[in-house]
């Protein structure tokens, strides 16, 4: 049995370690058990969470010596370093083998303690910027939904750690294992698309790049039959030409960007 252990902290984040606990901790029925989950904590005992009721987590930092793959559902704040003994846990399991993951900010307590340098990882796109710039060893991949990179392991914001667990799955028991849980959880066993699809979109008067002003122009617009064709012509260059910057700038196609602004608008009718 392949054990994983998720390292809970106070004000634990519930969602990120549900993400993790549902994928690798839930039996189903068909489908043969592969997984122990476990959590564990610095300071065992009563945790609090960030969605107001505790945890009772009996198991300290000794059960990272039996771990299979460490997940970190969740770091805040993400400025905090850990403790030295936790540090020296950490890279003690790493050391022995142990796949290091983290799911949302939970990287920044990775690379607080080294185990991301040189090697490329994400986080929440939010806080992607802080990462970079706070750890230059760390090559941060801003438009993902999570990094497989040897034996350490990150995902963007939230969800994503469902997208990392899932994908995780198949590389250890192949994809009609991972479809199986998929299915169970009513989740595609892959989603397309990077995770700036999801990103809040600046708006056209707070954008610096070179595309503010047909941002602008097309947000005064959406009530016309805009097409990706329409914004290349109104900013002189070719769709391609236009896609890429876009991608560039944005992180997402003319099109995608289009139809969030749309549905932003419409939604702010209602």
């Amino acid at each position: 049995m392949h054990r994983v252990v998720a390292l809970v902290r106070p004000h634990q984040s519930t969602f990120e370690l549900g993400c993790a606990a549902d994928v690798f901790g839930t039996r189903r029925p068909g489908l043969d058990p592969r997984y122990t989950f476990d959590v564990c904590a610095e300071h065992p005992g009563q945790i609090t969470t960030s969605a107001g009721y505790d945890l009772v987590v009996p198991n300290g930092l000794e059960m990272l010596d039996e771990a299979d793959t460490v997940v970190i559902p969740g770091w805040l704040p993400v400025a905090e370093k850990p403790s030295p003994a936790l540090t020296e846990a950490l890279r003690k399991a790493h050391a022995r083998g142990t796949r290091m993951t983290s799911i949302c900010t939970g990287a920044f307590a990775l690379a607080h303690t080294g185990l991301l340098d040189g090697h490329r990882a994400t986080t929440h796109w939010a806080r992607t910027d802080d990462l970079a710039s706070w750890f230059p060893s760390v090559q941060v991949d801003k438009n993902v939904l999570y990094v497989h990179d040897n034996d350490v392991a990150t995902s963007a914001g939230a969800g994503a750690g469902i997208d990392l667990c899932l994908h995780l799955l198949r590389t250890d028991q192949g994809a009609g294992y991972a479809a199986h849980v998929a299915r169970s959880m009513v989740m595609p066993p892959h989603r397309e698309g990077g995770q700036l699809q999801y990103a809040a979109p600046p708006h056209p008067t707070q954008f610096e790049g070179s595309l503010g002003p047909l941002l602008d122009w097309a947000t005064q617009n959406l009530h016309k039959p805009l097409t990706v064709d329409a914004l290349a012509a109104q900013a002189g260059v070719s769709p391609r030409t236009l896609a890429r910057r876009f991608t560039d700038q944005l992180g997402t196609p003319p099109g995608q960007w289009l139809l969030s602004q749309r549905i932003a608008a419409a939604q702010h009718l209602l």
